[in-house]
């Protein structure tokens, strides 16, 4: 019996050393990851007001971006709108404080 023997490449995030990593490169960033979850952590933007990071949309003004126009309202930004009608997943664990918080952005 014969065994492939792939070359072993390091997750830049985990550490986990897999032979079925893949490379991400955006910008001036490269990166090789084992998962998207690894990937994510060390690569997405994270929102400007609760620090998820930010795999849909996102919304963005001076600089700063955000996962909604939930969180850039509780920093001051007033102007901003989400992209898109319905809650993305990244939203989903804001549902509670956009709904106490900002009902017709639910509406």
């Amino acid at each position: 019996m014969t065994t492939s023997h792939a070359e072993l490449k390091t997750c830049d995030t985990c550490g986990n050393e897999y032979d079925k990593t893949f490379t991400v490169h955006w910008g001036e960033q490269v990166g090789t990851f084992d998962s998207f979850e690894c990937a994510a952590h060390l690569m997405a933007p994270a929102c400007h007001h609760c620090g998820c990071r930010i795999l849909g949309h996102g919304v963005e003004t001076d600089g700063a971006i955000f996962c909604c126009a939930s969180c850039a309202r509780h920093v001051g930004e007033h102007e901003l709108v989400d992209r898109v009608k319905s809650l993305s997943s990244a939203c989903l664990r804001h549902e509670d404080h956009r709904a106490r918080d900002h009902p017709a952005d639910l509406a």
